[in-house]
């Protein structure tokens, strides 16, 4: 199996291939893609951040060639959902929502896989990013979406904080609080991503000294 993720995490990884993958087709079915189309957006949303990870991090061969499962769950979800959204209308919150628990899994698994290869925190932190959102830029890519990543909408630093409080309780906390440290850092990512959605949440915008004026005449 994957690597040697515990049966909780390794339970969690595959729900947030499940979710992201969700994600990638609910934004191809947005841009009207056929069922091919449908599938490769679901897949490199769903795999696209795992397979960066694991390359940076030196981990050969990637999660994927290492456990088919994760290409199966991906494909398998990607065609059930086309079905379904040809008969069910899906609201365009079911995308964010999905892609915010996406977020809040990979990011920490993405951390956790750094760490348990020795690499320093500030490291981990990275690739928890990385795993994180990497799959949802090559989603937007794909689909002439601007991606969610460079809106002014708290996205990545929501992945950030998650990242670090992870990397901070692992360094704290005995390893059999693992359970506690994952639940704890995915609800930080989940938490601040959902709020950003609710409450229109976003980080200051850089303006031009001419755009600013603008906006003070009017």
């Amino acid at each position: 199996m994957h690597f040697d993720l515990p049966l909780f995490i390794l339970t969690l990884d595959l729900f947030g291939t499940v979710v992201f993958a969700l994600a990638g087709v609910l934004a191809a079915a947005e841009r009207r893609l056929d069922l091919f189309g449908v599938i490769v957006v679901g897949t490199v949303t769903a795999i696209g951040g795992g397979t960066l990870r694991d390359l940076i991090l030196g981990r050969l061969p990637v999660f994927w060639v290492q456990d088919n499962l994760y290409i199966w769950i991906t494909v398998t979800t990607s065609v059930v959902v086309f079905a379904l959204a040809r008969k069910i209308r899906f609201p365009h919150m079911a995308l964010q929502v999905a892609d915010a628990i996406g977020l809040s899994v990979f990011t920490v698994i993405g951390a956790k896989v750094a760490i348990t290869l020795g690499h320093p925190p500030l490291i981990a932190v990275v690739t928890g990013v990385m795993t994180g959102v990497f799959g949802g830029i090559v989603r937007d890519v794909l689909t002439a979406v601007k991606p969610m990543i460079f809106e002014k909408e708290i996205y990545a630093t929501a992945v950030m904080a998650g990242a670090f409080v992870y990397v901070n309780l692992n360094w704290f906390l005995p390893s059999s609080w693992e359970t506690f440290n994952t639940l704890v850092s995915m609800a930080v990512v989940l938490g601040l991503r959902l709020a950003a959605i609710h409450w229109h949440l976003h980080l200051p915008v850089f303006l031009a000294i001419e755009e600013q004026q603008n906006r003070k005449d009017k």
